[in-house]
C-alpha cells in the first residue's frame, strides 16, 4: 500500500487512527497493539505473501536478541555472546543477499562464464533493506547492553511500525521505543496539526513534484536505452530532471514518515534535510539519507577504521591525526574504508551493476573531497575561500557532481548512461524544437550551426525548462518543512542551520492557524486531483 494512493489516504489511515485513539481511552497497551496489528496489515497489502517471508526472520531475530539479553546478566558479555551476534548477523545478510541478490549473482555468474544459470524468479520482499539494517542494529544494540529490555510485542511494533517500515528512516529502538511507551494514546492537537501538514507536505512533493517532473525525464532515458541519439538540451533535462525527481520523491517520502509518525505522538529521526544545498559531497551525505549515513558509519566506517588503526598501531606505522597526515595512513585508514563503505551503500541501493558503480563513484568523490580538506586546502585555498564566489563554486561543483552520479543512479545500462553523458557535452548535437527558432530571428546566424528538430524529445523543453526551474527554486532557495515547522520539533532533536531562518519573518513559518490550515487544504486539493495518475516507484523499491 502506498502513501500516496486512495487506500491508504481514505481508507488505512483514516481507520487506524480513529481505532488507535478509541482503543487508548481503554489502555495504551491496547492502542499499541493495534498499531502494530494495523503495520502488520499495511505491510501484508502489496503481496500477503511478504508476510510469510519476513515472519520467520523476526521470529529468529527477537530469538537470537532475547538469547543475548539473557547472557548479559551481570554486565558483561561472555565469549559466546559475540558469537551469537555474528551468527545473527550472517543470518540477516544471507536472508538478504538470498531475496535480494540472488537473482544479480545469477547474471553475473552467466555474464562471466557465459553459461546461462537458471534461476526462478525469487520475490523481493517490500523494504527489505530498511528492516534488515533496522534488526541487525538492534542486535548489536542488545549485545553492547544499550538496550536492557524489551517484550515481544514492542519488538515487533519497533520493526513493523507501518511509517517508517518500507523506506526508512532506518531507527535504534532506543530512540523509539521510549517514545512509544510514554505515549498517552490519546489525540493531541498539536500533534495532529503538525502530522497531518507534513504529511500534506510531502505528498505534494511525491505526487505533484516528484511525479510531474518524471514525464519530462521518463522518455529522455527510454530513448537513450533504445539506442537514440540524445542531444544536449533533453540531455540535461534528464539529468537535472531525475535528480530533483529523486529529491522530491525522497524528501516528500520523508516528510510523510515524520507526519504520519507525528499522528501518533511520535517522532522520527530527520532522513532529509535540503542535500541540494550542500557545498561539498561530504556535506551532501550529511544530509541526504541521514539514517543510512550513520548506519553505515556506526556498523561499517567506524569498525573498518579502528581495526586498520590498531594495525597500524602495533606495527608502529603512522595514523591520521595530528598536523602531519601520511599518504599511507590516508590510504588505508581513510580512503579504503570510505570506497568499501559506499560501494555497500551502492549494493544496498539496488542489486545491479549500476548501483555499484553509483556507489563507486560517490566513494572517490568523498576521497576527494577529503583529500582535499586534508592536503589541499591548507596549502592552496585562497583567502577568500569563504566568500560569495567561492562558495557558489564549491556549491556548483557539488551540484554537477550529484547529478552527474544520478546520471548513472538513473540510467539501465552503462550504454545509455554514456548515451546521456554524451548529449550533455554536445556529442550528440544540439537541436531546437523550430517553434523556439522562428522566435529568434536576431539570432538566426548564430543558430545556423544548430540543427533544427522537431523530435518528440525536442518538442517539450520549454515547459520542461519552466518545471526544472521552478523545482530549482523550491529546492534551493526556500526552507525545507522542517524548518517551516521547527518551533514543534519535527523530528527528534531537530535544529535548523543559522543560514535560513533567520531571514524568515516569524509569521512565515509555519503555526497551526485558520490561513496556514487553509494553505494546507489547497496542497491536498492538488493532490487528490493528481492521485491515480502515473506514478514511478522510486525509494520505496531498495
Amino acid at each position: 500500500m502506498l502513501f500516496n494512493s486512495y487506500e491508504f489516504i481514505f481508507g488505512f489511515l483514516p481507520v487506524t487512527v480513529v481505532f488507535f485513539f478509541i482503543a487508548g481511552t481503554r489502555s495504551p497497551r491496547l492502542a499499541l497493539a493495534w498499531l502494530t496489528v494495523a503495520s502488520l496489515f499495511f505491510y501484508a497489502w502489496w503481496r500477503p505473501v511478504n508476510v510469510l517471508i519476513i515472519g520467520p526472520s523476526l521470529a529468529v531475530n527477537y530469538i537470537i536478541a532475547r538469547t543475548l539479553l539473557g547472557m548479559s546478566t551481570g554486565g558483561r558479555q561472555p565469549a559466546g555472546a559475540r558469537w551469537l551476534l555474528a551468527v545473527g548477523i550472517v543470518f540477516n545478510l544471507a536472508f538478504l543477499g538470498y531475496f535480494k541478490y540472488a537473482n544479480f549473482a545469477a547474471t553475473v555468474y552467466t555474464d562471466l562464464t557465459g553459461t546461462r544459470f537458471l534461476l526462478e524468479q525469487v520475490i523481493l520482499p517490500l523494504g527489505i533493506s530498511f528492516i534488515t539494517f533496522q534488526k541487525i542494529a538492534f542486535l548489536v544494540d542488545v549485545h553492547s547492553q544499550r538496550i536492557k529490555s524489551f517484550s515481544f510485542g514492542d519488538y515487533c511494533l519497533f520493526v513493523l511500525f507501518f511509517p517508517q517500515l518500507i523506506a526508512g528512516p532506518i531507527v535504534h529502538y532506543r530512540e523509539m521505543m521510549p517514545q512509544f511507551h510514554a505515549a498517552t494514546c490519546r489525540p493531541n492537537g498539536t500533534d495532529l496539526a503538525v502530522g497531518m501538514t507534513l504529511f500534506v507536505i510531502g505528498l505534494f512533493k511525491k505526487v505533484v513534484l516528484a511525479d510531474g517532473v518524471a514525464a519530462y525525464v521518463t522518455p529522455v532515458f527510454a530513448a537513450a536505452a533504445s539506442g537514440e541519439s540524445v542531444s544536449m538540451f533533453p540531455a540535461w533535462i534528464a539529468a537535472i530532471g531525475f535528480t530533483l525527481q529523486i529529491y522530491f520523491d525522497f524528501s516528500g517520502y520523508s516528510d510523510m514518515a515524520l507526519g504520519l509518525a507525528r499522528l501518533f505522538g511520535v517522532r522520527l529521526p530527520v532522513n532529509f534535510d535540503s542535500p541540494l544545498k550542500a557545498r561539498s559531497i561530504i556535506d551532501f551525505w550529511l544530509r541526504w539519507h541521514i539514517t543510512l549515513t550513520r548506519f553505515l558509519t556506526a556498523y561499517i566506517y567506524n569498525p573498518l577504521v579502528m581495526s586498520l588503526t590498531r594495525r597500524r598501531l602495533t606495527r608502529r606505522l603512522p595514523v591520521l591525526g595530528g598536523r602531519q597526515h601520511s599518504p599511507g595512513a590516508f590510504v588505508q585508514l581513510l580512503a579504503g574504508p570510505t570506497l568499501i563503505t559506499m560501494l555497500i551503500s551502492g549494493a544496498w541501493h539496488g542489486a545491479g551493476y549500476m548501483f555499484i558503480l553509483w556507489g563507486l563513484m560517490h566513494g572517490l568523490y568523498l576521497i576527494v573531497n577529503h583529500g582535499w580538506r586534508i592536503y589541499g586546502a591548507p596549502r592552496f585555498a585562497a583567502p577568500g575561500a569563504a566568500g560569495p564566489l567561492w562558495r557558489s563554486g564549491a556549491f556548483l561543483l557539488t551540484f554537477l557532481a550529484v547529478v552527474a552520479a544520478m546520471v548513472v543512479f538513473r540510467a539501465p545500462t552503462p550504454d545509455s548512461a554514456m548515451e546521456i553523458f554524451r548529449g550533455m557535452v554536445g556529442g550528440s548535437g544540439v537541436s531546437l524544437p523550430p517553434h523556439v527558432v522562428a522566435r529568434l530571428p536576431s539570432l538566426a546566424g548564430s543558430l545556423s550551426t544548430l540543427s533544427v528538430s522537431s523530435g518528440e524529445l525536442e518538442r517539450t523543453l520549454v515547459p520542461a525548462f519552466a518545471w526544472i526551474g521552478s523545482l530549482l527554486v523550491i529546492a534551493l532557495a526556500l526552507p525545507n518543512s522542517l524548518q517551516f515547522t521547527a518551533r514543534f520539533e519535527p523530528a527528534i532533536a531537530f535544529k535548523p542551520g543559522p543560514s535560513i531562518l533567520p531571514l524568515l519573518r516569524a509569521q512565515a513559518l509555519w503555526r497551526p492557524t485558520v490561513p496556514w490550515a487553509a494553505a494546507v487544504v489547497v496542497l491536498a486539493a492538488a493532490v487528490i486531483i493528481r492521485i491515480g495518475g502515473k506514478s514511478e516507484f522510486l525509494y520505496w523499491q531498495f
